[in-house]
């Protein structure tokens, strides 16, 4: 089914409709090689058609006669946010037509930013690195935000333009080629998506539809008004753009819990919705997959296909912070929460949350977070590094410089043995020491407010590594932010990219086929210093069983009845420093 959008050209033959919702404007005139006056319709819509305008096309819009600017729902932006839009026709060839995706369990993550996920920084480039992934039993690939941002490179949370993948990194039958060959090979293709705010430059929304703001702030910018129908039917229309014109298999929508004018009922329920009207439409897999500081746990539900205004799996903020500060001993910041690491870790790894209603002393007292026990360990995305958990550091350090190499890999046999779906950021798999700092490239007043805003967030990392602090504008960031593929080859990189493979593998052939049998509800773990233990219950009575001491020193191993070992001996009285051990025990 193709369904006119409200956003963006449409084109029928030879002749292109365009529109926009410009409630505040007088006149507005669509720009091509002579301005021609739009149609004022209903609710402050204006639309013209116009013959002999196909594909390839440039336009801009005129608001009253004085500012030039960029259809919001541009699908392309070839000469960046303040350029003139592109008409682009989605008719791409594609080789895997008949993908139909895969079930949500089967979920092995990477996440991976385009621009420095290789030299190239580039959709085609990424293409070239499918192999490895497919090969080590990634199955999933999440790509941080592609929407039309400002300059030359940006972690993607200051998109615009957010129907337009952005043009450094190639053209839209790039990104399709790149979707078309991960899924030859097997790999799914999430987006990253922001529902939350705008980027501080590029966006003129405020200009002509000042409606589609609130008064309040996120902290990145202006709050987005989701009770105005207009504006709640962009970000709806918005994800199935992506999902039926790109082929992706899921969204992860950014930081939900700073939607702070959802409406009535949320738009988050009804773009769950509508997603799930597109799932039954084409018999696709498609799966959401929120971020949400907030911890409710009624909007999820991974057992329901499709879910009903609901999400298959939240990022688990919780599972991460434990493990931070039990492989490096900070206790700054929001990481003052986990105190009791080894217990908040058990806590997460059976009953999903780690918080579901207990004061948080981060956020002076206030009660965060739902009970999430009765849902199955599907329900919950974990890892122990992403771009944010990387990249919100001063110097933008990963783990491989602040924990020791064994406990780094215990932590990723626990998570990659467990039933919860794994997340693993580019190059995590053999150890990558690359940090991924923070950048954008913005000028003028602008560039000095980010320089200035990161000193003041990091005063003492500042004060203490000075000049070692990457410049946040600077393209020697980027570059030093980019994966070196060559040292995959060299060791001790190459041991952990066997360490990670044998574990995929054990996941894929021994433990996936089984998790969507699950009891929710049934999980079991315990902290008992240093021994973490942990057991999840199927309908048939059997169980995963998960042992790790999670120390320097040998410790005494529990007893059990493991008669189907995955990996670790079960036979042995003491557990050896950073060790893991999983298997099955069978009724």
């Amino acid at each position: 089914m193709n369904l006119k959008p409200l956003f963006g050209p449409w084109l029928e033959g030879d002749r292109t409709t365009f529109r926009l919702w410009a409630p505040a404007a007088e006149r507005v005139d669509v720009v091509l090689d002579q301005p021609a006056p739009m149609h004022r319709t209903d609710d402050g819509w204006f639309e013209v058609a116009v013959n002999g305008v196909g594909r390839g096309t440039r336009y801009r819009f005129l608001i009253d006669g004085r500012t030039v600017v960029p259809d919001p729902g541009s699908h392309f932006q070839p000469e960046d946010v303040t350029g003139p839009s592109e008409v682009i026709v989605h008719d791409f060839q594609w080789q895997t037509a008949d993908w139909k995706g895969r079930p949500w369990e089967t979920c092995v993550f990477s996440e991976l930013h385009i621009g420095t996920f290789t030299p190239q920084g580039s959709y085609r480039s990424v293409l070239d690195r499918l192999d490895h992934l497919a090969d080590i039993g990634i199955t999933a690939i999440e790509l941080m935000p592609l929407s039309d941002f400002p300059g030359r490179w940006n972690w993607g949370y200051d998109g615009v333009l957010p129907f337009a993948p952005d043009s450094t990194y190639g053209r839209p039958e790039d990104l399709k080629a790149l979707i078309d060959a991960a899924h030859s090979r097997g790999l799914m293709v999430f987006l990253d998506v922001v529902y939350n705010h705008f980027g501080p430059e590029g966006n003129y929304l405020g200009l002509y539809a000042p409606s589609f703001f609130t008064e309040a702030h996120t902290p990145w910018g202006s709050a987005i008004d989701y009770r105005v129908p207009q504006v709640r039917a962009f970000a709806i229309e918005n994800a199935l753009h992506w999902l039926r014109n790109y082929r992706f298999d899921g969204l992860r929508l950014d930081a939900v819990h700073a939607i702070l004018q959802p409406g009535t009922p949320s738009v988050l329920a009804e773009m769950s919705e509508a997603v799930g009207a597109l799932a039954r439409e084409t018999g696709r897999h498609i799966h959401l997959v929120l971020e949400n500081d907030d911890n409710i746990a009624s909007w999820l539900d991974p057992l329901t296909d499709p879910p009903q205004g609901r999400y298959r799996a939240q990022w688990n903020d919780d599972y991460h912070h434990a493990w931070h500060v039990m492989l490096t001993g900070e206790r700054i910041g929001y990481y003052r929460d986990y105190e009791d690491a080894g217990r908040v870790l058990a806590r997460t790894m059976s009953e999903g949350f780690g918080y579901q209603g207990e004061a948080s002393p981060h956020r002076g007292g206030e009660p965060r977070g739902e009970t999430s026990t009765h849902l199955p360990a599907i329900a919950f995305v974990d890892f122990i590094q992403n771009h944010d958990q990387i990249g919100n550091r001063a110097l933008g350090e990963r783990l491989t410089a602040l924990a020791a190499p064994r406990a780094i890999e215990a932590a990723l046999a626990v998570m990659l043995l467990a039933p919860a779906p794994p997340l693993l950021f580019m190059g995590e798999e053999w150890g990558a020491p690359e940090p991924f700092p923070f950048f954008c490239d913005f000028h003028g007043d602008l560039a000095d407010a980010v320089r200035e805003g990161r000193k003041r967030e990091f005063a003492e990392a500042y004060a203490r590594s000075g000049a070692a602090v990457p410049d946040p504008l600077s393209e020697d960031t980027v570059r030093l932010a980019t994966l070196d593929w060559s040292k995959r080859e060299a060791e001790p990189h190459r041991e952990r990219l066997t360490l990670v493979q044998r574990l995929l593998k054990i996941r894929r052939d021994a433990i996936v086929p089984h998790l969507s049998e699950l009891v929710p509800g049934a999980a079991e773990a315990a902290w008992q210093q240093p021994l973490l233990r942990a057991r999840w219950t199927l309908r048939s009575g059997d169980s995963l069983v998960l042992h790790a001491n999670l120390s320097d020193q040998p410790a005494a191993a529990p007893s059990g009845t493991v008669i189907d070992p995955l990996w670790g001996s079960f036979s042995e009285a003491m557990l050896a420093p950073w060790s893991v051990r999983a298997g099955w025990e069978r009724v």
